[in-house]
């Protein structure tokens, strides 16, 4: 009796040691699997996830990871990707002195290194990005972008560029010791006669920077006021409702965006003396007021013109809804129909407002607010000649267009698209594939399909028949019957 409760109690002693030890080792291990997560996660974080990173073909370009909601991200830095004149922008931008001295200056630099990664042609790289840095780098311009919540791209468009201009204004106004182009420039101009003001290399404009203009003139007695001009980034055009079933074109927006307004009951200053010297000695006459013609046109065009496709509505009950008709757009687009010109644009008043005081006094109490341009629109993709082909949306046509006479000439080089509803949705974007070293266009005859970090090849036909949200166009110029990128 005595030896059997010694064995157990042995026996109870050797199951408690072995538990014991088994507990032990599953705390180590939980330990070690900690750290081990941990590192994993780190590893993802910076270079992303292990099973994806493999080389990239040649002629394609690397997608982007989504870290959450950020295909709107990806998206729009895709396009800006293959806009080469803000690529080389951005380069002399970041290339100066007071740039490179001034630690803030973060996002030129952030933007700079992101955007020549997505435009190298060079295969080897990672066919996978991540372009987390770049919100970090915004948030430090105080702008509160969350990685999970749904935005918009052109909405991260106008952040991009207002914080590049806000960079560019904390430059110092004073020319840095070790800026020798600047200080060059400096010891001509005062070695010279007459003297020029001195260029400022921190106030040069971004590529998409242009000018709006916009004038008024009375339709009574045809005085214009001044021109007025207008910065702007992008051109946010509303789609027109279709009529009778027609597509809807870019031309027609474009010409809805510059169709001129009537204004009613605007007081005339001009019309108000005119009347009072026609009263001699008589009562003060009350101020005139007559029907005025307003006007928009483009005062001066970017060298990178990005387009955005108002797709937003709203119904009668209030409620947005998102428009999802196809606008047609072509591969080259000429503006010279929305170029501001002095000449023209007198002739259009005076062919507009020949009437008489008592003619349009009398059709003031029955004229309603018009939309209309009398100019006829110039229709990109409808005049046939053997200079330029393109494909179109639809190929069996074979149209090629005249674009020999064209003074402000753009060619196509991205598309952003939303899928989705106004509430969510995902945006992809068609871009040109890195050009190559080797060639003498900085353009590629060959498109991607961007989603995030899938990358596949489309062609012009798929590009064209999407329906746009956001456009990218860079100013060409015409040399013999190939088209190049306009410095």
């Amino acid at each position: 009796m005595v030896a059997k409760k010694q064995q157990n109690t042995h026996t109870s002693i050797i199951n408690t040691t072995i538990s014991l030890y088994i507990n032990k080792m599953i705390k180590n291990w939980g330990v070690i699997g900690g750290i081990a997560a941990a590192i994993a996660a780190g590893v993802y974080v910076l270079w992303g996830p292990i099973t994806e990173r493999k080389k990239r073909k040649r002629g394609m370009a690397p997608g982007l990871l989504n870290l959450g909601n950020t295909c709107f991200l990806n998206s729009l830095l895709q396009g800006l990707a293959a806009c080469p004149s803000f690529i080389r922008w951005l380069e002399k931008f970041a290339a100066l002195p007071s740039i490179q001295s001034c630690k803030d200056n973060q996002l030129s630099t952030t933007l700079l290194q992101l955007l020549k990664a997505l435009s190298s042609e060079e295969p080897g790289e990672d066919d996978v990005l991540d372009a987390g840095c770049l919100l970090d780098v915004l948030r430090l311009y105080r702008w509160h972008i969350s990685s999970f919540e749904e935005q918009d791209a052109h909405e991260l468009f106008h952040v991009l560029t207002s914080s590049l201009e806000e960079e560019r204004d904390r430059q110092p106004k004073v020319t840095n010791l070790f800026d020798m182009h600047s200080l060059e420039k400096t010891m001509t101009c005062r070695s010279r006669a007459p003297l020029h003001p001195i260029p400022s290399p921190w106030k040069f404009q971004h590529p998409f920077h242009g000018r709006l203009t916009s004038n008024m003139f009375c339709k009574r007695c045809e005085l214009q006021s001044p021109v007025r001009y207008d910065s702007f980034d992008s051109l946010s055009l509303s789609i027109p409702l279709p009529q009778w079933g027609r597509p809807i074109s870019l031309d027609q927006c474009l010409q809805h965006f510059i169709s001129s307004e009537t204004i009613k009951e605007v007081e005339c200053e001009n019309c108000t003396k005119l009347q009072q010297a026609t009263t001699i000695n008589g009562p003060v006459v009350e101020s005139q007021r007559t029907t005025f013609v307003k006007q928009l046109k483009l005062g001066k065009l970017p060298q990178c013109l990005c387009i955005h496709l108002q797709r937003l509505t709203w119904s009668s009950e209030g409620t947005p809804i998102k428009r999802q008709e196809h606008v047609q757009f072509a591969e080259y687009l000429s503006m010279d129909h929305y170029k501001h010109n002095t000449s023209t644009q007198r002739s259009q008043r005076l062919r507009c407002t020949a009437k008489s005081i008592k003619a349009e006094s009398r059709d003031d109490s029955v004229e309603k607010p018009s939309h209309h341009n009398n100019n006829k629109p110039f229709s990109n993709g409808t005049c046939s000649s053997v200079l330029l082909h393109t494909s179109g949306v639809n190929p069996q046509l074979s149209l090629a267009y005249d674009y020999s006479s064209t003074e402000y000439l753009f060619q196509l080089t991205a598309v952003l698209v939303h899928h989705g509803d106004m509430h969510s949705g995902h945006f992809v974007t068609y871009r040109r594939s890195p050009s190559s070293s080797r060639s003498s266009s900085p353009f590629s005859c060959q498109w991607l399909w961007m989603s995030d970090d899938s990358v596949r090849k489309a062609s012009l036909h798929e590009v064209l028949s999407s329906n746009a949200y956001m456009l990218f166009y860079e100013r060409v110029r015409r040399l013999g019957l190939s088209l190049q990128s306009e410095q």
